[in-house]
């Protein structure tokens, strides 16, 4: 049996740094590729962690191959 997640449900999770422990954001997109129809990367609204430590832009995108773990309540990250 093939398991799915909606993007709205990845939307209601938080997103974790697995490095520090910190929220990094929630999703507000995701980035498909145009080919296969593979999921690239998810974009994420920063949190004010996040904000200060990198830059003022409101976003930030992370790929694919950072996602460690997809769990009941939160996403866990390499960043």
């Amino acid at each position: 049996m093939v398991k799915y997640m909606k993007i709205s449900e990845l939307q209601r999770k938080d997103v974790i740094n697995i490095n520090d422990g910190k929220i990094v954001g929630r999703i507000i997109d995701a980035v498909i590729n145009e080919n296969d129809g593979s999921l690239e990367a998810l974009v994420l609204d920063k949190s004010k962690y996040i904000k200060s430590l990198f830059s003022a832009d409101g976003e930030v995108k992370i790929n694919f191959s950072q996602i460690r773990k997809i769990g009941t309540d939160v996403i866990l990250i390499d960043i």
